[in-house]
This record gives C-alpha cells, sequence and structure tokens, in this order.
C-alpha cells in the first residue's frame, strides 16, 4: 500500500464517513462528493465506477431497490397499508410494545424468505401508519425492524447478498444456510424483541382512547381501489415468487422487480410520473457514491491489503480463525458496505477453508454471521438501513446516525456474542 492513491483513498473514504458521523452535511452530498472526489484523485476510473463488477456501482442494488419502490408506490394508492396497519394495532390490542413485537418477528421471516431490503420497503410503510394512529414515535419501530431484517436475512441463502455470493464460491445450498444458521438465527430474533423491551421501553406509551378509536375502526373501509388492489398484489406475488425461484430461473433480482414494477404501470390506471415520484432517489444517489467510493478502496489494493491481513492473524488456527473471522467480519462490514467487504473476502476464505481440509466448513459460517450481524452496527452498515433512514426522512420522521448506532452497536455486541458462542458449541465442543 505504498502507492499514494492508496492513502489519498483512506483519506477521502475516511473524511467523508466522518462527515456522515457528523450529519453537518447531508450525507448524499458526502458520498456524491466523495465519490467525485475517488474519480479525481484517480483510486478508481469510470470504466470501474459504472462497469465493474468488483468495483463499480452494483446496478442490481439499484434497480432492485427502484423497482421495488415503484410497486410499493401503486400499493400506496390502494390503501393496503392503512388495512394492514388497523389489522395489526388490532391484532395487538393496540399495546405498543406487543406492535413492535409482532413487526419485529414478521420482518426477520419475511427477510429470510425475501431479502431484507424488500422486506423494509413493504414493512415500513405500514409501520409509520401504525405509529401515526397511535401517536407513537415512528424512529424507535423502524430502527428495530431494521435489526430485525439484517438478522432474518442471515438465515437463508436469499435473504441478504453477501449470503449468496457466499453460497456461490462455496458452493452451499438454501438447505445448507436452514440447517446451519436458521436455528442460530431464531434464537437472535427473541433476544432482539427482548432487547427491544429494554431500549425503547420510553416510546411504548399506551393512550387508552388512541388505542379505543383504532379498535373501533374496520380494516375493509380503508381499501381504496379494489381493482387496483389486486392487480398490485398479483403482481407482487410474481415478483415474490422470481426472487424464490432464482436458483431455477436465474434471473437476478433487480431484473424481477423492474420487470414486476413495468407490468404493473402498464396494466393498471397508475401515472408514470406519480409513481416515479414515489422512488427515493436520494437513497439510490447515497447507494452510488458510497459504493465508487468504496469501489476506490479496492481498486488501489486498500481492502485487499485489510483482508490478507485478516488471514494472516488467522493462519491454520481453526477455532481461533473462526472466531476472528466472525468478529473481525462484524467490526468491517459496520463501516464498510458487506456487499463488497465478502466479495473481496471470500476467495481469501476459500483458501483457507481449503488449507483447513475444505468441504462444509465452519469458516464460510463465521464469514456469514460476521457480515450479516455486523452490518446492525451502523446506520450505514448495510443496504436495508440506508433505505430505511431514507423513508424515515422523506415522512419526516428523521433517523440521526448516532439515533440509529448508539442501539445498532448494543444488538451487534449482543448478537455477535451470541454468535461466537454458537460457533465454539456447534462445531468445537460438540463437532
Amino acid at each position: 500500500m505504498s502507492d499514494w492513491h492508496s492513502w489519498a483513498a483512506i483519506v477521502v473514504f475516511v473524511g467523508a464517513y466522518a462527515l456522515i458521523i457528523s450529519e453537518k452535511i447531508h450525507r448524499v452530498a458526502v458520498a456524491l462528493g466523495g465519490a467525485g472526489l475517488m474519480l479525481a484523485i484517480g483510486a478508481t476510473d469510470d470504466v470501474s465506477a459504472f462497469y465493474s463488477e468488483d468495483s463499480g456501482v452494483d446496478w442490481n442494488v439499484i434497480f432492485l431497490l427502484m423497482g421495488m419502490m415503484m410497486i410499493v408506490g401503486v400499493l400506496k394508492k390502494t390503501g393496503m397499508f392503512e388495512y394492514l396497519a388497523i389489522w395489526s394495532v388490532k391484532k395487538a390490542k393496540a399495546k405498543p410494545f406487543r406492535v413492535m413485537a409482532m413487526l419485529v418477528v414478521i420482518t426477520a421471516v419475511a427477510s429470510a424468505l425475501l431479502d431484507n431490503v424488500t422486506t423494509v420497503l413493504l414493512i415500513a410503510p405500514v409501520t409509520l401508519l401504525v405509529c401515526e394512529r397511535l401517536a407513537l414515535p415512528a424512529p424507535p419501530f423502524l430502527i428495530a425492524e431494521v435489526f430485525a431484517s439484517n438478522i432474518g436475512g442471515t438465515a437463508t441463502l436469499v435473504g441478504d447478498p453477501p449470503n449468496i455470493i457466499i453460497a456461490s464460491r462455496a458452493g452451499l445450498t438454501f438447505n445448507d444456510f436452514l440447517d446451519h444458521l436458521a436455528p442460530l438465527v431464531a434464537v437472535l430474533v427473541v433476544v432482539l424483541v427482548a432487547l427491544c423491551r429494554v431500549m425503547f421501553r420510553k416510546s411504548f406509551v399506551y393512550d387508552e382512547d388512541r388505542a379505543a378509536e383504532i379498535m373501533a375502526l374496520e380494516e375493509r373501509e380503508a381499501i381504496k381501489d379494489p381493482r387496483l388492489l389486486v392487480q398490485g398484489l398479483i403482481v407482487l406475488v410474481l415478483v415474490v415468487a422470481g426472487f424464490v425461484l432464482h436458483p431455477v430461473l436465474h434471473y437476478e433480482p433487480s431484473i424481477v422487480a423492474l420487470l414486476g414494477a413495468g407490468l404493473l404501470v402498464a396494466v393498471s390506471t397508475a401515472d408514470t410520473s406519480e409513481v416515479l415520484s414515489e422512488v427515493e432517489w436520494p437513497t439510490l444517489a447515497f447507494f452510488a457514491g458510497l459504493f465508487i467510493m468504496i469501489g476506490g478502496l479496492i481498486d488501489t489494493g486498500v481492502i485487499d491489503e485489510v483482508s490478507k491481513a485478516l488471514a494472516d492473524v488467522i493462519g491454520t488456527n481453526e477455532l481461533g480463525g473462526s472466531l476472528t473471522l466472525l468478529g473481525a467480519s462484524a467490526v468491517l462490514s459496520g463501516v464498510v458496505d458487506n456487499i463488497p467487504y465478502v466479495a473481496t473476502m471470500a476467495p481469501i476464505t476459500s483458501d483457507l477453508v481449503h488449507t483447513m481440509g475444505g468441504g462444509d466448513h465452519v469458516m464460510w459460517w463465521a464469514l456469514a454471521l460476521g457480515a450479516d450481524l455486523g452490518g446492525n452496527a451502523t446506520a450505514i452498515g448495510a443496504s436495508a438501513n440506508v433505505v430505511v433512514l431514507g423513508i424515515a426522512e422523506r415522512n419526516r420522521q428523521p433517523i440521526a446516525f448516532w439515533q440509529f448506532t448508539k442501539y445498532g452497536l448494543i444488538v451487534t455486541a449482543v448478537t455477535v456474542t451470541i454468535s461466537l458462542g454458537y460457533v465454539w458449541l456447534r462445531y468445537f465442543a460438540l463437532g
């Protein structure tokens, strides 16, 4: 890392990260400014930034978000989210903690079946309406759902993008993830609900009058356009089926989402300009800038040096190596997006696994757990975090960087500690 480009890229990234944390300048402006500086100093170039699968903008993420945001924009007009909000509150007897617990469990399960970004895009509008009806602050509920989405997404191959990269490199199947990670994730979701009861206890203010008003409502009356609702639900089911059948159809989730959005706009009466206005364009711009900044670190060899240093520390010590990999991955994934980190670390992990005997190795599960759970640590640690922050800001319920991170660090510390114990117990003490 003797090249000045490497050190310049580190300075740009650290400076941008500091500005995002300080919130003195809007995070979108910082990300785009940082991306521009990475290009200006030659840490990356236009070909790498816009066309490289390894270090460029991940267009699959961008267009997956865009497609799903358009679908959600159409469904908003039907009254479906109001219906779900009233239904969920009535099921929970309008008790705030029960509402949060129910939303956390639903988010975790949905994130395992779909992916965490799609899940928060669908759950967040319901949450905002629930909080409005009960006169509750939305940020604690949204933050809890982000944690649930990242934890739940850890359980399956399709739940979190890093898992797809790991499965491809290691030759792991959907059932492998269920066998090795789902039992732990079930425990972590229960732990998360308990943590939420403590962390957000001041938000659970029960308003008896509000509760009585909602319990008296008939949720079916919230549906404004039944025909559009049916069309939207049919398209949503087809999109979800496309996600689940990815191993068979081989269509990227971004293509499935765009096809679904295009079909829904084409067959419905929804106005195209209105649908496009529902897209969180600042969030997409933030992702693009962040990808380019991280790409600068990849192209200058910074990420590779960090990964190799981690591999040198691990050596051939299987127990110490797996625990170190899990913990270090959690820390690094809280700072940089876990997708490029796992993409860089996967070939190094493959070499370590080969050296230690190959096969269905604990190292892969350590990498997956660290990268997925570490995404909860900071407000920009995972894609779902950034998406929810954008939705919250758009709905005038802004979530500050440290407001998210102070809870994220607690959840990450607890879940990673439990995961370290799980890895030791299952693969070494009992294995």
